[in-house]
């Protein structure tokens, strides 16, 4: 593809179908903050420090965090981390929009967002991963008819006839 053994380590998780949710406490520097950038969300222990830490070693971000960074943050945040190879605490993350959500658990906050999703139509969440990504690179006729698109193909398919069916019970779904 268009990436080296390296990038595919963070860059994967935008490929898979299904949303990645990172827990991250104590400390995600260099290639570990850039895997955790490749996650849908993020949520973070408040003491978390984080830091794009190749510069301390005369290196470049080399883990797709160029192409993973402009999508979550502002070029002069990108630029101050990159730069300084400063740490940075889980809060100033949130602020910069690095970070998703700051919890005193961030794993049972995840394993806990996790479960929710996983009672969610498959079909519809993974065109809304789709649809997140498509939005997030094209342009707005694009996006749009993306939109109409999946729609077209979620309606009246069993996973929403489930759910349609489910919300009338008052019942959880069961997807097939």
């Amino acid at each position: 593809g268009n990436s080296n053994m390296f990038q595919r380590v963070a860059m994967v998780w935008r490929e898979v179908e299904v949303p990645v949710i990172a827990a991250l406490h104590g400390v995600a520097f260099g290639a570990g903050f850039q895997l955790a950038l490749g996650a849908d969300i993020r949520v973070a222990a408040p003491e978390t420090k984080l830091a794009v830490m190749e510069m301390k070693w005369g290196l470049v971000p080399d883990m797709g965090g160029m192409v993973l960074l402009p999508k979550l943050t502002r070029s002069d945040v990108i630029r101050r981390l990159t730069y300084t190879a400063q740490p940075i605490d889980a809060k100033q993350g949130l602020e910069w929009g690095l970070v998703t959500e700051l919890a005193d658990d961030p794993l049972a906050v995840a394993t806990e967002m996790a479960n929710l999703i996983a009672t969610k139509s498959p079909s519809a969440m993974r065109a809304a991963k789709r649809l997140i990504a498509v939005a997030e690179a094209a342009d707005e006729d694009t996006v749009l008819l993306a939109e109409s698109q999946e729609q077209s193909d979620l309606i009246g398919k069993s996973d929403q006839m489930e759910v349609i069916a489910a919300n009338m019970q008052k019942r959880a779904a069961v997807f097939k």
